[in-house]
């Protein structure tokens, strides 16, 4: 499953982060992301009742990848396995992490900001590097990197939306991450940006 969920993430190139304050917030968002056109979903362990809504958007929507955010150790990582999470991604660099979801036969999208915690991911075979907090960190850093570490896969989030993330594409990046400022508002609001994004990105 791991390799077929990684290509997905690499095919899909967009990962629309769901983090709500309420549990009944979530399955209506999910509904509106797939509506919209978003394969794939990551589910906040901040989120209320995450677990109970990963296992719901897949038996929901079989033909999404639905993973786990925010797993920030190896007892979150082993959490959202259980309730059935396809991927993890965390906002920091713990090798532990990679290695329970490698167990679990998942990919695992770990964050990075420095060199050495991209590196130390690379050599732990981590699946995808988010760069976190991209919008802070800048197209430039990102062209820097892929000098030592070319051929990597990079996900970009923090603060990007269809007006920015063409240029991410082209600078090199394998995927990005969307998620509360394109989500914010009534359905129709978020339905209109995420299709403004995924056009954005095919243009």
């Amino acid at each position: 499953m791991k390799e077929e969920i990684t290509a997905k993430i690499q095919a899909d190139r967009v990962i629309a982060i769901i983090r709500l304050q309420e549990a009944l917030q979530v399955g209506p968002m999910v509904a509106t992301l797939v509506g919209a056109g978003i394969n794939v979903l990551e589910i906040t362990s901040n989120t209320p009742d995450y677990g109970a809504a990963i296992q719901s958007a897949r038996q929901k929507y079989p033909d999404v990848a639905v993973g786990a955010g925010t797993i920030t150790n190896t007892a979150l990582a082993l959490e959202a396995i259980s309730h059935g999470a396809q991927f993890l991604v965390t906002p920091n660099m713990n090798v532990e992490v990679i290695a329970a979801a490698h167990h679990a036969g998942i990919p695992a999208v770990m964050g990075a900001m420095t060199p050495t915690e991209i590196a130390l991911g690379i050599d732990h075979g981590a699946d995808f590097i988010k760069l976190f907090p991209a919008s802070l960190l800048g197209v430039a850093y990102l062209k820097a990197l892929l000098g030592p570490f070319r051929g990597a896969k990079f996900l970009a989030v923090g603060g990007i939306g269809a007006e920015n993330a063409p240029e991410w594409f082209r600078a090199g990046v394998s995927g990005i991450g969307v998620g509360g400022s394109i989500m914010a508002g009534e359905t129709t609001a978020v339905t209109q940006a995420i299709k403004k994004l995924l056009h954005s990105i095919k243009s």
